[in-house]
């Protein structure tokens, strides 16, 4: 074979995977087009990336061959929807996540919320609770808990149940223990659950003030007003598009003087409106509402 004959494999092989690239985009693209007509659940805005590879994933695990296969079982058994919905969702917390995040909340956030008569916290995309529940915590131990709202929101029906059910494996209270003492707890982190078998249900007091609703970032509108907004690790799988209309979302949402916590790889810098906030801690990705 000569060169020229290596040369002519190469370019021919080149646009083999050029047109496979662009068939598995828009395969990508009518899997998602066909969620949000039949289902409206929105993914169309999420990072390519992370997305693609999580479908490729479901698409093995649903025992199929190709990207339409799936679209065409997503579309004709709703149960294979919610699973997939549930895979693109990524369900991954911990209680007190980033333990210095909530030691820094309490020092320089919960002196502001002490100057409020009531005090509104939205934890959006809440995933299975657990920061949720860690925000309770806190606020309990800070005595500001019976003049508190938390709102914890998810668009995944199954991950929003296990929340509301306060049931988590034991086999994790080590490392949440360990989570909650670098976080500044007060007391001793077992008197919040009761072990039962292999599974522990925190305190039925911990609940009384969340309340538990579904609601969609890429398609929901602002429900209230709030003073704190906790939304952690949510929009680094966002595109630009969508996270701007979150941004715009929590903006609107968040009172004057409000906070809005984000994750570790997040930020407000390069938003539509990173000129309305302050930062109150940068490491920590606190920031205040300033106009």
């Amino acid at each position: 074979m000569t060169s020229s004959d290596y040369t002519q494999l190469e370019e021919h092989k080149a646009i083999d995977d050029e047109n496979q690239s662009e068939r598995e985009l828009i395969e990508i693209e009518l899997l998602l087009e066909g969620i949000h007509r039949l289902y409206g659940y929105d993914f169309r805005n999420y990072a390519l990336p992370s997305l693609r590879r999580r479908i490729w994933h479901h698409v093995h695990v649903e025992q199929l061959q190709s990207i339409s296969g799936l679209q065409e079982k997503v579309l004709h058994d709703r149960s294979c929807f919610e699973r997939l919905v549930y895979a693109l969702s990524i369900p991954v917390t911990e209680m007190f996540r980033d333990p210095s995040l909530f030691r820094t909340f309490r020092e320089k956030v919960v002196p502001i919320l002490r100057t409020y008569p009531y005090i509104r916290i939205w934890h959006a995309g809440c995933s299975t609770g657990e920061e949720v529940y860690s925000m309770a915590i806190l606020l309990y131990e800070e005595g500001l808990y019976d003049k508190s709202r938390i709102y914890a929101t998810d668009m995944n029906d199954r991950s929003l149940q296990a929340a509301k059910d306060g049931v988590f494996d034991i086999q994790r209270m080590k490392k949440y223990t360990k989570n909650y003492i670098d976080a500044g707890g007060m007391h001793s982190f077992s008197e919040y659950y009761t072990a039962q078998y292999n599974s522990v249900i925190f305190q039925p007091f911990l609940k009384k003030n969340i309340i538990f609703a579904e609601h969609n970032l890429a398609t929901d509108r602002s429900f209230n007003e709030f003073n704190v907004i906790f939304c952690r690790n949510v929009m680094i799988y966002f595109n630009e598009t969508l996270r701007n209309r979150v941004h715009a979302l929590f903006h609107e949402s968040l009172g004057h003087f409000g906070v809005l916590v984000l994750g570790a790889k997040e930020s407000v810098n390069f938003s539509n409106y990173q000129s309305c906030y302050e930062p109150l801690d940068r490491n920590e990705k606190i920031y205040r509402k300033i106009k």
